[in-house]
């Protein structure tokens, strides 16, 4: 597959890159980020995938999120996909929580959705391989996320766990079936019928398969979406199926990227640990 350099810059020793290519899963031109080491000219090296969460595209935490000083110091790439499917052939809508940039990391199953809207798919099988057939990187797998992006981390992580050795989150969906934040979109790309939905809801997965390590989400206590993200319903799932890891709830923190930044270098610590 050829990738397009759309953009280079000098980071912490490293470069900050953002490549184009056309996607057979989503049936459109996609862009990711993705930050390189210095480490990553003389070896290969992890990687730690970012998923960001509603509204955002790849350049929103690779622009505010601080990764790339902590992957620098560790030797860890980090990729940063894009939301959802772009161009003027994807099927939209007029709220900011469906459609494009809100793509929920599922394969949609229903039109208008259906024809571009496989972020499943997308994030698992093929960038996966755009970036190991491309990219300086070992076959060595961290993944993150924020909101929607923490909800498509652990949904991905817990159902894929042969291919991702570490795995945390900041603010995640974390129970979908059950909130606003999930049962609109989840009907809208799956359908009404519920059972579907369990695929992609971090709680009943955890209670289905559990994980491997330890897992570590960091949730800010004065977080405006609290009631529709659930921290609650992981963390006592965690504790009821005596699953190792944290919920750590952040006193003062919002939903914003200073939140994200402020707790990026925990979790690029936390990966590199496992991953190097």
């Amino acid at each position: 597959m050829t990738l397009e350099l759309v953009s280079e810059n000098q980071s912490f020793g490293g470069v900050q890159t953002v490549y184009k290519h056309s996607s057979n899963t989503c049936g459109c031109e996609m862009t990711f980020a993705a930050y390189l080491p210095r480490q990553a000219q003389d070896r290969k090296v992890p990687v730690l995938w970012y998923l960001s969460g509603l509204t955002c595209t790849h350049e929103n935490a690779m622009t505010k999120g601080g990764f790339q000083e902590h992957a620098a110091k560790h030797g860890l790439a980090v990729i940063f996909p894009d939301t959802s499917p772009r161009g003027e052939s994807v099927s939209d809508d007029e709220a900011y929580d469906l459609g494009k940039g809100a793509g929920f990391y599922v394969n949609a199953t229903r039109d208008p959705w259906r024809p571009h809207f496989r972020m499943y798919d997308y994030i698992v099988s093929e960038l996966r391989h755009v970036v190991l057939d491309n990219l300086p990187v070992q076959d060595r797998h961290g993944i993150t996320g924020h909101s929607m992006g923490g909800h498509g981390a652990i949904t991905i992580a817990l159902r894929n766990a042969e291919m991702f050795d570490s795995l945390s989150a900041f603010a995640p969906i974390a129970h979908p079936t059950q909130s606003d934040w999930g049962r609109k979109q989840l009907s809208a790309y799956l359908g009404n019928d519920e059972s579907a939905w369990a695929a992609h809801d971090s709680t009943l997965l955890l209670e289905e398969y559990g994980w491997k390590g330890d897992i570590l989400v960091d949730q800010g206590a004065s977080d405006q979406f609290l009631d529709l993200l659930k921290p609650e319903a992981l963390a006592d799932m965690m504790a009821r199926r005596r699953q190792s890891g944290q919920v750590r709830m952040q006193k003062g923190y919002d939903h914003s990227y200073f939140f994200v930044n402020t707790f990026a270098r925990d979790h690029v610590d936390w990966h590199a640990a496992q991953l190097n």
